[in-house]
């Protein structure tokens, strides 16, 4: 009970943090389940809450949850407090033991593939007590509503109550396999790839809009792409047989770009970079879970990412 008579610290604070987590994902059921506890027991903690302030903290329909606007000047300061809470109890349990229990992310394909793999086996052997459910796709999500701890991406978090670690720069290069590069030569200046068969990622938010700089030179062209697609790995698989010039993150084709398999092209015009994040809930600050993913993540990868390396010690990317 939240009564000033029988009420006691730590059932505030459970009603407290149940009222941020329904602030967060708009539901009960759902924070409820990120709780690890009953709807009717979040129900109940936030009617204590409610009753203990004496003010109406949602507004209630029967498909939706809202704040109101006691709620949401209420929910800036709780959500610092219990921010807190969770970072100092983390402190006090990492002097003590190591992290355990599931952690549930979402990883980028980009990565996932051809990189992550190598460190989930050394953050394993790190780490044998935590369990991690890998989801991969390359979509901008907000972790709070969809359940994970973190998600790992590529555009800037899509809610200002969410955190977000940059951990390495994403560089892209325009290349073509040898044989493509033989038949149909290779674009010298960015505005020659309209006459050429080109492939493109179809996730930027850019959309067909290209901007590529060269010192003090500023040219953007329209370029719909003549084959247009989600996946980066498809995109490297169709540039090796030669059929067009392709746009690839460097994370995907460092390999084929240093064995010789594809040729960069236009490696004097630079496309701009974009940050691969870490992007979790500020409740999450200091989780300890998290925590650990993420400056592992960060102290395998460096300051440079391996991949990058032998591209910048050819000039091909900055």
């Amino acid at each position: 009970m939240l009564d000033t008579a029988k009420g006691t610290s730590m059932d505030r604070f459970l009603s407290i943090e149940a009222f941020v987590r329904v602030a967060e994902t708009s539901s009960f059921a759902e924070a409820a389940r990120q709780l690890g506890v009953a709807s009717s027991v979040v129900t109940t903690r936030i009617q204590q809450l409610e009753k203990f302030l004496n003010v109406p903290l949602f507004h209630r329909s029967t498909r939706h949850v809202r704040l109101s606007d006691v709620g949401e000047a209420f929910y800036r300061d709780c959500a610092e407090v219990v921010g807190r809470v969770n970072e100092l109890t983390d402190q006090m349990r990492e002097l003590r033991a190591t992290p355990t229990g599931r952690l549930r992310i979402q990883m980028l394909p980009g990565f996932a593939l051809g990189h992550f793999g190598a460190s989930l086996a050394e953050f394993n052997r790190r780490y044998p007590g935590i369990q991690l459910d890998v989801i991969v796709n390359d979509r901008v999500v907000d972790p709070i509503e969809e359940g994970f701890d973190v998600s790992f991406q590529i555009f800037p978090p899509i809610s200002d109550s969410l955190i977000e670690r940059r951990l390495f720069t994403v560089r892209r290069l325009f290349c073509a396999a040898p044989s493509y590069i033989e038949e149909h030569g290779a674009p010298r200046h960015p505005r020659e790839l309209l006459a050429h068969t080109t492939a493109l990622y179809s996730g930027y938010p850019s959309r067909n809009r290209w901007t590529m700089t060269r010192g003090e030179e500023i040219v953007e062209i329209e370029l719909p792409g003549i084959i247009r697609s989600n996946s980066v790995h498809l995109l490297h698989d169709y540039a090796l047989t030669g059929g067009g010039v392709v746009c690839l993150p460097t994370l995907v084709a460092s390999a084929s770009l240093l064995n010789g398999a594809l040729v960069p092209v236009l490696t004097d015009y630079a496309l701009s970079p974009m940050n691969f994040a870490a992007v979790y809930p500020a409740t999450q600050r200091q989780g300890l879970k998290v925590k650990a993913l993420v400056e592992f993540l960060a102290e395998r990868l460096g300051p440079e990412p391996a991949w990058d390396v032998p591209l910048i010690e050819r000039g091909w990317i900055r």
